[in-house]
């Protein structure tokens, strides 16, 4: 008798652990190098979402950026990862690659691409740049790419018009600021921590003037306008005009649709906690996502099915 229900015992637990309702789905989240954006909020989003939904177990890790990210998706070495708009929007259309199999999860925040310089310094304008050393970033990031773009729309040529610096690490860029081997960092988005960093040390930002963001949209329609409002970083007075792009969190193609719409509802669930880590994360939301994807087919089928039941999306 007791051998015979140490065996049902034993079959009940083998049951439970073999019972998908009682695993847990391991998902790999790449985010981008250590003290940038990507690290900061993948590291709090995957957070957010483990707390919200104790049936996915997400894990962060560092990668050099938004283009090996997309690599990784379509190469299905990882499940999800954050891709700055630039690159996605190259990798969508297939510049200069084959068009990604990737699929959006969550539009996670805009990306205004601005200059941070110190506060005595006597640049004004992106012009007053010209010829001097400038931290572009890390080469693989989506800021670095987004760079490229608004110089061009300038006029300007990245490569011959300034003295360009790429970062092993984005966390470099505001110490080069601060002892003066660039005249200014590159970067975008509010609450990134490069710009934090120039912010609380008593830098100021140069933005575009409304003539220059109207000649970059107008080469790049995919940019669009977009104003940093005053007091979003510490020390900042005036708000602060520029272009930009939306960040996203994609998945590999082949996503099962469950734990697709399990990261969606999590993330939309667990908005609060998120925005009281993050200020960027107030735009992390089911509507951005469906507003920033560069078409509907483009969204996850779990996403879309999500985006549905909230009424989203018909």
């Amino acid at each position: 008798m007791i051998l015979v229900r140490i065996a049902f015992l034993a079959a009940l637990v083998s049951a439970a652990t073999m019972n998908p309702a009682n695993a847990q789905t391991h998902v790999t989240l790449a985010t981008a190098t250590p003290g940038g954006g990507f690290p900061f909020f993948g590291d709090n989003a995957a957070a957010v979402i483990n707390e919200t939904d104790k049936t996915l177990l997400v894990e962060t890790k560092n990668t050099k950026g938004s283009t090996e990210n997309i690599g990784l998706l379509n190469d299905r070495k990882i499940d999800i990862a954050l891709v700055a708009g630039e690159p996605a929007y190259e990798a969508f259309q297939g510049i200069g690659q084959g068009k990604t199999t990737a699929l959006v999860i969550q539009a996670i925040y805009s990306n205004p691409g601005m200059f941070a310089v110190k506060g005595d310094s006597p640049a004004k304008q992106p012009r007053d740049l010209v010829g001097k050393p400038i931290a572009w970033g890390t080469r693989a990031s989506g800021l670095t790419l987004l760079g490229r773009y608004v110089t061009d729309g300038l006029g300007l040529d990245r490569e011959k018009d300034f003295q360009a610096h790429y970062l092993e690490k984005a966390g470099d860029g505001p110490v080069m600021v601060a002892d003066g081997r660039v005249a200014a960092l590159w970067g975008g988005g509010i609450g990134w921590p490069g710009f934090t960093a120039i912010m609380q040390a008593g830098g100021r930002f140069i933005g575009l003037t409304p003539d220059e963001v109207a000649k970059v949209t107008a080469k790049h329609n995919f940019l669009k306008p977009i104003t940093v409002p005053a007091g979003a970083y510490p020390g900042q007075k005036e708000a602060v005009n520029s272009v930009g792009s939306w960040s996203y969190i994609l998945a590999r193609a082949d996503l099962p649709d469950d734990v697709a719409y399990r990261l969606a509802k999590a993330l939309h669930s667990g908005h609060g906690a998120l925005m009281k880590r993050l200020d960027q994360a107030k735009e992390t939301t089911p509507q951005s996502t469906f507003n920033a994807a560069p078409s509907a087919d483009k969204i996850h089928p779990g996403v879309q099915k999500y985006l549905r039941e909230v009424g989203v999306m018909r």
